[in-house]
């Protein structure tokens, strides 16, 4: 989910669509404005179609960013960090970085966007509705009623149904469905232990992801379901979506597992206080001679006197053509320090990992009144972790 196009910010929270929400975006119009909108309307124009179809998708992810968006300013307002959210082939997700501090805080978070889709859909078919024409000729001529609709009509009904439609999947309990964690939040009041809640909504969210493969395989070989009907393209959709919330819900508990294993251990535990750092004005061929040929580091923090201005990795100087090494200083292929994450010796290493996998990076610099005093790194972390392998491991 790291990959995509940085679409713009919103309450402060960084918008991003993933590379697979252009295919899915694709097929939604192609299917709108090529197959449904002319079944309806045989006298729209090929124009007109395409015009609605691609009003229609926009409007629908339109939706889903409000979706995630109740999530995420939710979370926001009861104190959990939200980075960014990212729209992609299954819809969206919004990136909160840390789990919930209580049930309470779980349920409204994950209730807020079905509600949002659902109050969403009822506003969509009002619109829709308003023709009063509509209900009159739709008790006598069905069929003739929807082709009198107009654009506007057409598109609010559609927008409508599938509001609806998926405010109400979202609220299947299968985790990490907003259904799912409604469930967990039940579950985790009960039993008073977050860890045990989610390993019971992650067996019943699996359990129902095999339902959806199983039933989307059964769908490719003639099965006709209520509702999504049969089909090849159908089936193999449905047992997608299954494979991708069994692989979500196994993630959502390892997360929670590893967040366990790692509470009350703080950063200064585990982090590097003897690393080797450099000067913005080194060259590049001294830093990879002196430095990243003679240690096992890969990362270095840049100081300037006793100031942390940056980090460069050996992924920075990969950038740069071996035969600019002795003309490029340090400076200009770091990280500037105001684009990076820091933490605490006292911190929690939780949070410093939400922080290190947040940004998809290796390493986090450790400051302490102002001065750096040593690098948390993600291997380190693991290798935290696989020395308490038994306790990932124990249900």
């Amino acid at each position: 989910m790291r990959s995509g196009i940085h679409v713009g910010q919103i309450f402060g929270i960084n918008i991003y669509v993933d590379w697979s929400w252009i295919l899915i975006f694709v097929l939604v119009t192609w299917n709108l404005a090529g197959a449904l909108f002319p079944s309806i309307h045989p006298d729209w124009s090929t124009a007109l179609n395409l015009t609605i179809g691609i009003s229609a998708s926009l409007l629908f992810f339109g939706s889903v960013l409000a979706h995630e968006l109740a999530h995420s300013i939710v979370a926001k307002s009861r104190g959990l960090p939200v980075r960014r959210i990212t729209l992609f082939i299954f819809g969206g997700v919004s990136n909160i970085e840390k789990e919930p501090p209580s049930p309470g805080t779980e349920f409204l978070v994950a209730v807020v966007g079905p509600l949002t889709s659902l109050v969403l859909g009822a506003a969509f078919l009002f619109i829709g509705q308003a023709n009063s024409s509509l209900a009159r000729q739709a008790v006598t001529n069905p069929q003739q009623a929807m082709a009198n609709l107009s654009p506007l009509a057409t598109m609010s009904l559609y927008l409508g149904s599938i509001n609806i439609l998926l405010g109400v999947f979202n609220l299947i309990p299968g985790f990490p469905l907003d259904g799912g964690r409604l469930l967990r939040a039940i579950l985790w009041g009960g039993t008073n232990s977050l860890r045990r809640a989610t390993r019971w909504a992650t067996w019943i969210g699996q359990g129902i992801a095999w339902i959806f493969i199983v039933t989307g395989i059964s769908m490719v070989f003639g099965l006709q379901v209520p509702i999504l009907g049969g089909g090849i393209i159908n089936g193999i959709w449905l047992a997608f979506i299954g494979w991708f919330l069994n692989n979500a819900a196994s993630q959502s508990y390892r997360q929670v597992v590893i967040e366990d294993v790692l509470e009350g251990v703080c950063v200064d535990r585990l982090m590097r206080s003897d690393v080797p750092t450099v000067e913005p004005d080194f060259l590049v061929s001294q830093l990879v001679d002196d430095y990243l040929m003679g240690t096992d580091e890969r990362s270095f923090p840049v100081l300037q006197g006793e100031e942390l201005v940056g980090i460069v990795t050996l992924e920075d100087v990969r950038k740069i053509p071996r035969s600019n090494w002795d003309a490029t200083r340090v400076r200009e292929i770091m990280t500037p320090a105001d684009k990076l994450d820091v933490v605490g010796p006292d911190d929690d290493v939780a949070d410093a990992l939400n922080k290190i996998t947040g940004r998809d990076v290796r390493q986090i610099p450790v400051i302490k009144d102002g001065h750096l005093v040593g690098i948390l790194r993600r291997r380190d972390i693991i290798r935290w972790l696989r020395l308490h392998s038994d306790r990932l491991s124990a249900g």
